[in-house]
């Protein structure tokens, strides 16, 4: 399919008026372009930096109707829109992302599926849709095992660590409630993602490799340059997945490395990622910078440039409640507050961007500054 080349003064439709929407609005306004947002929340940080606002609900169809009309162009900022409806507006409107990565990465038992017969490594899983599947997932993949609601759910949400059979009652209720898939617990060394963006043209270009923590499975701090040498690999499984999925505009591939350094594909976001945030100080271009390239249909850079190392550490309630007095004392804190109006602990409220020629001595500077909630 071609699209159209968007001139400078026209108009981004983004769905989803989150912390991403704003950044790509952002990065959208810089470039000459106007934008609007569609959220079901009044208050979301996007509307403030957006040229005009839609206050609906997602699943409304008259609201996207009129986000189609008001815009050259549509992007989303997250993949929890009904797969329906968006391939109701690809069809008529300029939504050059398609319906295609949203509907396969919703359902996790697909995703997985795709990946598999892409020739892609996956931890290997097993569906769980009754009792009796649970108990061939036990001996299937033996304990520990993940279980994971087969839809919705992120940052750990809908999932359940099943140690032994002590743990089966909980994972009994959850797959009464929800269809699930079962995943094998690996022993892991690193946690790492590849940021990708995906032109119009074909031309894919490649953000650093980047290492990553987790803690009460949400993104605590991302490290670039990973520390670990598994960069060609990582990109000849985004190139898999890119010949069985179609990506336009930002992409990221979340991976294990186990404890024998293998890499396994964890999950797939179809849009700019919390893992990628140092780009905006730490690259010649932001991730969102080339989201927007893309899907306006401009050509990429050839590639990125990091121009220095970076820490990267998302600020939660908790945390603003931490270090907020000490901004001002650290200009060498690159802070970005997302402008949530009501911070809650685990809430992601912003994130700090730290660029230094040892990654190692400030991670620990950074270790020992969040330890207040995190030890």
């Amino acid at each position: 399919m071609t699209y159209n080349k968007l001139k400078l003064g026209q108009t981004i439709g983004i769905i989803g008026g989150g912390q991403l929407g704003k950044m790509m609005a952002q990065s959208a306004q810089k470039m000459g372009y106007r934008v609007v947002v569609l959220d079901p929340d009044p208050t979301c940080p996007c509307q403030y930096v957006a040229h005009e606002f839609i206050h609906a609900a997602y699943d409304d169809m008259a609201a996207l109707e009129r986000l189609g009309q008001l815009s050259d162009v549509i992007t989303y900022e997250f993949e929890n829109i009904d797969a329906e409806q968006l391939q109701r507006l690809t069809a008529t409107y300029n939504v050059p992302q398609g319906d295609q990565a949203i509907t396969l990465l919703q359902d996790r038992l697909t995703e997985k599926e795709t990946l598999q017969q892409a020739g892609v490594q996956v931890v290997p899983f097993h569906h769980v849709a009754t009792a009796e599947a649970l108990d061939d997932a036990v001996e299937a993949l033996g304990y520990p095992f993940m279980l994971k609601t087969r839809f919705g759910g992120y940052d750990g949400k809908g999932q359940l660590l099943i140690r032994s059979a002590q743990d089966l009652e909980a994972a009994l209720t959850l797959v009464a409630e929800h269809e699930c898939v079962a995943e094998q617990f690996l022993m892991l060394e690193r946690e790492v993602s590849l940021t990708a963006t995906a032109g119009q043209n074909g031309q894919i270009v490649y953000f650093p490799l980047q290492e990553n923590e987790h803690r009460d499975q949400i993104l605590f701090k991302t490290i670039v340059p990973a520390r670990v040498d598994q960069t060609v690999q990582a990109r000849r499984e985004v190139e898999k997945i890119t010949q069985a999925i179609h990506f336009i505009g930002t992409f990221t591939v979340e991976f294990f490395i186990d404890q024998d350094g293998q890499l396994f594909v964890n999950e797939i976001a179809p849009r700019p990622h919390n893992s990628g945030h140092y780009s905006i100080e730490a690259c010649d271009y932001s991730q969102f910078d080339t989201h927007i390239l893309a899907v306006v249909g401009r050509d990429l850079p050839t590639d990125i440039t990091l121009l220095k190392p970076a820490v990267m550490m998302n600020l939660l309630g908790k945390d603003l409640d931490l270090l907020e007095k000490q901004f001002d004392t650290h200009p060498e804190w690159h802070v970005h507050i997302y402008g949530k109006e009501v911070r809650k602990p685990a809430r992601k409220m912003g994130h700090m961007t730290l660029l230094t020629e040892d990654v190692n001595e400030t991670e620990q500077e950074m270790l020992t500054l969040f330890e207040g909630r995190n030890v």
